[in-house]
């Protein structure tokens, strides 16, 4: 992208922005109706009024924008545009009008991010839909190769998962670093959508680059409810790929209810780990070294 310049603000133009950003109508009016602020005048990150009014969710002072000229699709210097910031901020009906005026959903921030992305990452289900309607790219990503889907299941938002999933959003699509968005649902604790997601197909025993399982984060983190929906889909109970089981990272993890619900599972209490340690040497916490001890025995007789 070349680079951009732009004028220097002027105390005219930086009450435009201050009553954009209070939704001062009135005073909007006055500044453009005066010919002396340009409707497209930007701040020193190229920041324009229309942005400001849109990001604040203030639709009147959006439509004077608009109907005075002002371009809707102008990018700040990181690529964000008025219809990024409204959809970020889940002003819906600024991003139905910005629609009926050209907007377009194709521009991309420096990182990758779209309207459609930041609405997902906060979780604005109506914004969402909108977007949808207006041709947004349900596969898009940011740079790192986090999906709509990644980023609404980073949040918990079961409404947005459950409209992307309805839309056709790839359940098993992981950023580049390997996790996969059931992955980060289980690390945060998400067990709603931990369970529409393995009902839709997600893979539960899908491995991050380091060897991680959405089991094992679970299980490391004391997500009982998470370790509890995945068990029902028969998750791998032995050593994963880097060397250690989810048995082990229960014990670690110090969570007696974990630990126990693993080995009623199935988890095998002498199973070594790369380091050729078994689960009970990983711990001095005597009710979990109770319950290990039980099930070795048990597994003996």
């Amino acid at each position: 992208m070349c680079k951009m310049s732009f004028k220097r603000e002027t105390p005219l133009a930086n009450a435009a922005f201050w009553a954009a950003r209070k939704g001062n109508l009135a005073l909007l009016q006055l500044l453009l109706n005066s010919g002396r602020v340009d409707v497209d005048c930007r701040d020193s990150l190229g920041t324009t009024v229309l942005m400001v009014a849109s990001h604040y969710g203030h639709i009147e002072c959006v439509r004077e924008l608009v109907l005075q000229g002002a371009d809707i699709n102008l990018q700040r210097e990181s690529g964000t545009t008025a219809l990024f910031f409204a959809a970020q901020q889940g002003h819906n009906d600024v991003v139905r009008f910005l629609f009926e005026f050209g907007a377009s959903t194709e521009f991309t921030t420096k990182d990758g991010g779209t309207a459609l992305l930041a609405a997902c990452q906060y979780g604005h289900t109506r914004v969402v839909e909108t977007l949808l309607k207006h041709g947004a790219n349900i596969h898009d990503q940011l740079c790192d190769g986090a999906s709509a889907l990644f980023l609404a299941a980073q949040g918990g938002y079961l409404d947005v998962i459950r409209l992307l999933l309805s839309s056709g959003a790839k359940v098993n699509q992981p950023r580049q670093d390997g996790t996969a968005p059931l992955w980060i649902a289980s690390q945060m604790g998400h067990s709603e959508v931990v369970r529409v997601m393995l009902l839709r197909g997600a893979d539960r025993d899908a491995t991050r680059n380091d060897g991680t399982t959405a089991l094992l984060k679970a299980a490391n983190k004391g997500y009982n409810d998470v370790i509890e929906e995945l068990l029902k889909f028969s998750p791998t109970l032995g050593l994963l790929k880097n060397g250690t089981s989810a048995l082990h990272a229960a014990v670690l993890g110090g969570n007696v209810k974990a630990v126990a619900l693993l080995l009623e599972a199935g988890a095998d209490p002498s199973l070594k780990n790369k380091a050729n340690e078994l689960p009970a040497e990983l711990t001095q916490n005597e009710r979990i070294l109770r319950l290990l001890r039980a099930k070795e025995k048990q597994r003996k007789s």
